[in-house]
């Protein structure tokens, strides 16, 4: 799996407390290994964001991805509270 990260991703992980950067890049790591490793509640979006995925972080903390071709390539879109990401 090839993961890639936008601007926004970026942006918005710097954002966040490192407590909680912490478990992101832990729940990156679960999801290289597992995509569908069900603590993950990896799910497809619509509306707006229709052929978007997340997973959740935990809490209230989500990461909004693009994934192409079975997960071989995967673009992090963004990542923040379930307000911030699903605006």
């Amino acid at each position: 799996m090839r993961i890639k990260t936008h601007k926004n991703f970026e942006k918005s992980f710097l954002k966040l407390p490192l407590k909680i950067q912490e478990k992101v890049k832990k729940t990156i790591e679960i999801f290289k290994k597992d995509p569908h490793e069900s603590q993950l509640d990896n799910h497809s979006l619509h509306g707006k964001q229709k052929g978007q995925r997340a997973v959740s972080v935990g809490g209230d903390i989500r990461i909004v991805l693009l994934e192409e071709n079975n997960y071989d390539t995967v673009e992090l879109l963004n990542v923040g509270t379930h307000t911030q990401v699903y605006k």
